[in-house]
């Protein structure tokens, strides 16, 4: 089971926040996933990333859970 994404308040100065989100959308990322990328990747290069940490979430909106048998019944649209 996925554990858990940690919630954090981040107080930026609105041109910084404005200048990433920009960046954001230019790398077709939403804010919040281009600051986290941006962390690890500083944790890398700093070698400081910790061995347990999980990857980075896929771009998109996460699969639909798949049905736990193949036979099972689907929800009608």
């Amino acid at each position: 089971m996925p554990r858990e994404r940690k919630k954090l308040l981040l107080r930026l100065d609105p041109a910084v926040y404005d200048a990433l989100a920009r960046w954001a959308g230019d790398e077709l990322r939403s804010t919040n996933a281009q600051i986290e990328f941006l962390l690890r990747k500083a944790l890398k290069e700093a070698g400081r990333m910790p061995r347990d940490a999980g990857r980075m979430r896929r771009p998109g909106r996460p699969p639909k859970p798949r049905p736990a048998e193949e036979g099972a019944p689907r929800d009608e649209e």
